[in-house]
């Protein structure tokens, strides 16, 4: 998912400008259409574009772990038997250190006050809330079960952030020593290399072959650097044009879900996302096919969405889910298995709630088995790399050495 800001006009004439999240620029443009309105403009919300550089827009948004605890400590007031209106203010009082917190509860009380449901004031906050967490709270306000409800989506705010921070923390210190070992090698070849050069120069001998290849490495580093640095941001260029674009962020998910050990970890992450938010919304009085609807826009690789989008039109031809996920062949056997059986048992949603505990399991296994591979791989890279340049530079000046002899 993605934010995107808009600019529409409405039936009345009236010109409107919003943001709100979307898969992409194509889906955001159906939806305003659906909604009677005439998009003009759909573009990226987070950057702004001047003379071809990017800047981040002074669009403020709340990130996971303050919607999380908006939610958590919502949750917590009204179960305590405190009216809606009255948990929001003490909330206000709450989060006066956070000002994006307390604006936001500042708003939505406001909007309750002037006879708004929860879901419709938290809904105009554009961009903000997903259509997950807006149609949990429109249920739990059905069901008269707010509190309830609101608690469970903290619990599973809370897991999903511990998750995409596992992932996350698990990748540092690999990026870290990756750079570390770019730096120390452009330092080896573009400084310590070229001390040598004129003392190799003054020889009048043919160096070793592992000794020029060395210090032709170096001398290419030391005057065309620029051309480096300038092909890394044409490709990061290349790669982000090709991301905005629907066809083109359709094939690097392609790919990105056949890397090794990578890959694996990005299925299992979708696959424990889906998993965890199906259940969820089906375990709060949402239907299946809102449900299946909901959770694809939530799924931020599109592979994945479209076998999701496969389902939904599986299902309302009167299919089963199941059958329509194992028919394109990327979910794993051990998942589609289990949804079939809670599909046949009716307990679907407990079934779902299962595989996200298992793929939860499944992904931090993935990580720790990629760590154990990957730091030793770059460690010794780094020795073999770095090792060669000193072995090149030693033959070098024996050769030197025997010539003076």
């Amino acid at each position: 998912m993605a934010l995107f800001a808009y600019k529409v006009v409405n039936n009345q004439g009236i010109a409107e400008e919003g943001v709100r999240e979307a898969l992409d620029q194509q889906t955001l443009v159906r939806e305003l259409q659906q909604q009677g309105l005439i998009p003009i403009r759909v573009v990226p919300a987070q950057d702004k574009s001047f003379l071809g550089f990017k800047f981040k827009s002074a669009l403020v948004r709340l990130n996971q772990k303050e919607i999380g605890m908006f939610t958590s400590e919502l949750a917590t007031l009204l179960e305590s038997g405190l009216p809606l209106d009255r948990s929001l203010t003490i909330l206000m009082q709450l989060t006066e250190e956070n000002p994006k917190l307390n604006k936001l509860c500042a708003d939505v009380l406001e909007k309750v006050k002037a006879g708004k449901a929860l879901a419709d004031a938290l809904e105009s906050r554009q961009g903000v809330f997903s259509k997950f967490y807006l149609n949990m709270v429109r249920a739990g306000e059905l069901g008269g079960n707010l509190g309830g409800v609101l608690q469970r989506l903290g619990e599973h705010l809370e897991r999903s952030r511990e998750l995409q921070e596992t992932v996350s923390t698990a990748l540092i210190y690999p990026a870290i020593l990756l750079v570390m070992s770019l730096a120390s090698l452009f330092v080896m070849l573009t400084f310590v290399v070229p001390q040598f050069k004129e003392m190799f120069d003054s020889a009048g001998k043919a160096l070793p072959v592992p000794t020029q290849i060395v210090v032709g490495l170096a001398e290419f580093l030391q005057s065309y650097w620029w051309a480096l640095l300038l092909f890394v941001l044409v490709a990061s260029h290349v790669f982000k044009s090709q991301m905005a674009d629907p066809v083109g962020r359709k094939v690097w998910h392609s790919r990105f879900l056949h890397l090794p050990l990578f890959g694996e970890i990005i299925l299992n992450k979708e696959i424990a996302n889906f998993s965890r938010t199906f259940g969820t919304l089906l375990g709060n009085g949402v239907s299946i096919l809102n449900s299946l609807a909901i959770v694809r826009e939530t799924v931020s690789n599109m592979i994945l969405a479209d076998i999701l989008e496969y389902a939904e039109m599986q299902l309302k031809e009167g299919k089963t889910i199941s059958d329509a996920l194992a028919q394109q062949n990327l979910f794993p056997k051990l998942a589609v298995q289990m949804i079939k059986m809670g599909e046949e048992t009716g307990r679907l949603e407990e079934m779902l709630i299962r595989v996200a505990t298992i793929y939860d399991k499944q992904l931090r296994t993935t990580i720790q088995r990629m760590l154990a591979v990957l730091e030793p791989a770059l460690i010794i890279s780094l020795g073999l790399m770095i090792g060669g340049i000193i072995v090149s530079i030693l033959l070098a000046i024996l050769s030197v050495n025997d010539l003076a002899f």
